[in-house]
């Protein structure tokens, strides 16, 4: 038993990268919030302005039901963003890991997802009318469109992150002065581009969930 609680509750350099991912997500909004004032601090005009974007963004997906999942898209973006970032630090991959890059982790983000899809379908059309939304000709393919949604979210994440790990550590030795510059400056835009990615299919996938059908 203690060899199973060893093997298999032992944190990882994963969770331990996501517990201070988390912690420092959680220690800059609170230095960020903590003294709200009319005239903003830079702090506080600095997260005003970064979440007034994300709250565009988002927007754009979900339309009137933004503020009501803003909260998780929000998260989302957020994690994800700052998991993809963490691979740009000195020591990524060798000191910690990079959580986005690990197949657990962007498994573990699409399950989550995967009930808060349905879960929020079910509380807009109540858990019957939401289930009889499948009883359709296209029974079939809905069924795996339900099975495949969640796995892209997962794999797309996964394979894009871990990718571009693997190139510019191989530019790197290849080529060490020039190219791996490019590639990190390059990573800046990539790292955001994947966290838009996964939020705005999860905000479509539960748009779609929740979307009333015309009489």
């Amino acid at each position: 038993m203690s060899e199973f609680l060893a093997t298999y509750l032992t944190p990882t350099k994963t969770v331990y990268t996501m517990w201070a991912i988390m912690a420092a997500i959680v220690l800059v909004s609170f230095i960020a919030t903590r003294k709200m004032r009319d005239v903003p601090s830079i702090a506080q005009n600095t997260a005003e302005m970064a979440v007034s974007s994300l709250y565009g963004f988002i927007e754009g997906v979900m339309g009137k039901n933004t503020r009501e999942y803003f909260p998780l898209l929000g998260t989302y973006f957020i994690f994800i963003v700052v998991c993809n970032y963490s691979g740009l630090l000195p020591g990524a991959g060798e000191l910690f890991t990079v959580p986005t890059s690990v197949l657990a982790v962007t498994a573990a983000l699409a399950i989550i997802a995967f009930f808060s899809i349905h879960t929020s379908g079910m509380r807009k059309k109540g858990v019957g009318g939401y289930l009889l939304s499948f009883l359709k000709p296209t029974l079939p393919i809905m069924l795996l469109d339900l099975v495949t949604r969640p796995l892209s979210l997962a794999i797309r994440l996964y394979g894009n992150i871990y990718g571009e790990e693997q190139v510019t550590e191989t530019l790197f030795g290849i080529f060490p002065l020039i190219l791996p510059l490019i590639m990190q400056v390059l990573s800046l835009l990539f790292c955001l581009i994947q966290a838009m990615i996964f939020t705005m299919l999860l905000g479509v996938f539960i748009g779609e969930a929740i979307e009333e059908e015309e009489e």
